[in-house]
């Protein structure tokens, strides 16, 4: 993984979710995600290029012998994982799009003083949220917005409650085409903003099962573990191909 960052460097926008290595047999920290295709599997942590979908890190997540980086071991599981991701790419001036399992006004405050900017969705239940954003109920189009320095909490109600954070953003509104019609929506630029960046993720793995090296019958865990990250090297390469004008 330390090869995957030191061979390319990314733009400003990068996100980070989770990703599954589908396994059926008997594993100690098999998860289950039903959001994935596979469902079943090896949980990995992953960081992402937006733009490109290019790979920059992958933790696989074995309980609680999952190795992070030793400056961070004394934060939670979500915060530790993601300062382990960017430790390389600190006060570089780069902006995160987390996954809401990994986003608080915690993490917010440490990349702050890291120079990095972060915006996302956020769970209701994170330490640290005024009362007054979970409980005020937002009619629908009508934004609240609590200010703290740099940090930007924001609930927003479309279809259903939209609680957000953001150190990069402030109250501004913008028109966004919907894609099912052709009507026009005006909605916060945070929202906007992290539709365009939120999937990278989600796309790799997407690349990644157009051709995949894993065999899906492998009864090994270590060997369809490597396979799936001979695969990331691969994919990352094509990147890398298609960013040199296929030279």
């Amino acid at each position: 993984m330390q090869r995957f960052q030191s061979t390319y460097i990314p733009k400003q926008d990068i996100s980070t979710d989770e990703s599954l290595i589908g396994y059926k047999g008997s594993l100690g920290w098999k998860q289950y995600i039903p959001t994935k295709r596979s469902r079943f599997g090896a949980k990995l942590f992953q960081l992402c290029e937006s733009e490109s979908r290019y790979i920059l890190n992958s933790i696989i997540y074995t309980g609680k012998g999952t190795t992070f980086h030793e400056d961070y071991e004394h934060y939670g599981v979500s915060a530790k994982s993601v300062m382990t991701f960017i430790h390389e790419l600190k006060n570089k001036g780069y902006t995160l799009t987390p996954d809401n399992y990994y986003n608080s006004p915690e993490l917010a405050e440490i990349l702050i003083k890291c120079e990095t900017d972060i915006y996302g969705t956020l769970r209701a239940n994170r330490k640290g949220l005024p009362p007054i954003i979970k409980s005020s109920k937002v009619k629908k189009g009508e934004v609240l917005v609590l200010q703290k320095c740099k940090i930007c909490l924001l609930k927003w109600t479309d279809k259903k409650p939209v609680l957000m954070l953001s150190t990069l953003h402030s109250t501004s509104m913008v028109t966004v085409e919907s894609e099912k019609s052709k009507f026009s929506k005006l909605r916060p630029t945070v929202v906007a903003d992290y539709s365009n960046t939120m999937n990278g993720v989600d796309k790799a793995d997407q690349s990644l099962s157009y051709y995949p090296v894993a065999r899906n019958q492998q009864r090994k865990y270590y060997k369809k573990s490597f396979r799936y990250l001979l695969s990331q090297a691969v994919w990352n390469a094509f990147v890398i191909f298609k960013k040199n004008g296929e030279k």
